[in-house]
């Protein structure tokens, strides 16, 4: 299978899930931290420019595929002609939901090409249905309703389970700054609720949740955490960061 989208035939429900995760969080990618770039190449005066996710965490915009019908579904067509009829945010979140309709329709033509019965399919949709979708991370919905979710947990078994989620992150880098890693803000009274909502936290870049063994950075700017990877940051060039701003708010300012 050749093209945009590249040779790829994932077979299993778990195959065709990583075939989908890979493209999602390339498609993220290119919302949030590669935003600038993705911008830019997204020119009104060239042809009609499909944004494609790739397997492999990346992303790319290109012309669609010639051949009739296409080996894949296609996402849509001619996101570069709107770029500059409405305000950015409100493009963005129009190429994100188109997104997040073109990886259900590639997952979905996998699983009809391999012979998905009714449990594959039912699986491999509550497996993407337990991430947030593209729409929902670029406009920030995500992080609001992880919040909310975890403003229902009982704070006792909340507190625990985020205070040791914590300890072995700690360092001696991190007594230095609170960029490393999402650490409780408040103690006393205001604890429980912190903590909560730091056991929700989301990757401002891929959308994905905290793990207690990644590195994450937070911008001083839009106080997003990012995962460090997301943003290719790594903990030794984080301590001689004095005040970091993600890609996003550094492009905002660039182009003011």
């Amino acid at each position: 299978m050749e093209g945009p989208q590249g040779p790829h035939n994932p077979r299993s429900v778990e195959e065709v899930f990583k075939d989908f995760r890979g493209r999602r969080a390339g498609m993220i990618k290119a919302l949030t931290t590669d935003v600038e770039k993705f911008f830019q190449q997204c020119d009104p005066e060239k042809e009609n420019l499909c944004l494609y996710g790739l397997p492999n965490e990346n992303w790319e915009v290109a012309l669609p595929a010639e051949e009739v019908p296409p080996e894949l579904p296609e996402p849509a067509l001619g996101i570069n002609f709107a770029r500059d009829g409405m305000q950015e945010k409100d493009w963005l979140s129009l190429v994100a939901v188109h997104s997040d309709a073109w990886l259900l329709a590639v997952a979905f033509y996998f699983g009809a090409r391999f012979g998905f019965d009714k449990n594959d399919r039912k699986r491999l949709f509550q497996m993407i249905n337990d991430l947030p979708t593209i729409f929902e991370v670029v406009t920030g919905i995500a992080k609001k309703q992880a919040r909310d979710k975890s403003a229902a947990i009982p704070i006792s078994s909340s507190k625990s389970k985020s205070i040791g989620k914590m300890q072995p992150q700690q360092s001696e880098a991190q007594t230095k700054g609170s960029k490393m890693v999402p650490p409780p803000k408040d103690e006393d009274d205001s604890i429980g609720e912190d903590d909560d909502e730091q056991g929700a936290t989301l990757c401002g870049a891929c959308g994905d949740n905290y793990g207690n063994d990644e590195f994450w950075i937070c911008c001083d700017v839009c106080e997003r955490w990012f995962h460090g990877k997301c943003v290719k940051i790594t903990p030794a060039r984080a301590e001689h960061i004095k005040q970091y701003k993600c890609p996003a708010c550094s492009n905002k300012r660039a182009r003011v």
